[in-house]
């Protein structure tokens, strides 16, 4: 079991490159895997939790910061993906609309990405903005998994309840739901899952 835990150790995670445009992203020559969500969900804690370096993606309390593609190069192997966020009011139309097409472009013209984690957080109902992005994604064939965030902020009661009602939700759009995963920053819950999740994918490329 501990040779296990141990494969699934992030042992060298570092900053590759930032992309403005989609067509500027590194060669597909390796999988790669991208985080998205909404502004402020918590996906640069989870990035640096994921690969144990407190400052590898930059958090920031002003949601809407991220507005390139940013890859990590992880062990020489893969690539993770940090994607700007979506759905924040105070950012302008205009860069909202710029992210729209950034995003698009992406995920329609990246042939190695083996799955896009959409965030989402689970303290709060499901958002219209989210619904209509996953519906997008699964429609369109893209492989996706559902990562919640931020669990460690919710009593066992408050989760339970919350998770019912977004697999109820889901479901009535869905014949049955993506990989699921439940994840705090804070503590660590969801991180080996994730990775072992990754490397049976990477297994398959």
């Amino acid at each position: 079991m501990l040779k296990i835990i141990d494969a699934m150790r992030i042992q060298s995670a570092q900053f590759y490159t930032s992309s403005s445009k989609a067509n500027q992203c590194p060669k597909e020559d390796r999988p790669e895997y991208a985080f998205i969500g909404r502004s402020n969900v918590g996906k640069s804690s989870l990035i640096n939790k994921l690969c144990d370096r407190k400052s590898l993606a930059k958090t920031s309390s002003t949601p809407g910061k991220t507005q390139l593609i940013n890859h990590f190069d992880i062990d020489g192997k893969w690539y993770l993906v940090d994607l700007p966020g979506f759905g924040y009011a105070k950012v302008s139309k205009t860069l909202r609309s710029t992210f729209g097409a950034l995003i698009t472009d992406y995920i329609s013209s990246r042939k190695n990405l083996m799955c896009l984690f959409v965030l989402i957080d689970s303290r709060i109902p499901m958002q219209d903005i989210d619904l209509v992005f996953m519906n997008s994604m699964i429609e369109n064939g893209v492989p996706i998994a559902l990562v919640f965030t931020k669990t460690d902020k919710l009593n066992k009661t408050q989760f339970s309840t919350n998770m019912k009602k977004y697999e109820e939700k889901l479901l009535e759009y869905w014949e049955e739901l993506p990989p699921v995963f439940y994840t705090s920053s804070k503590n660590g819950l969801g991180s080996e899952e994730l990775l072992t999740f990754i490397d049976d994918l990477n297994s398959k490329w």
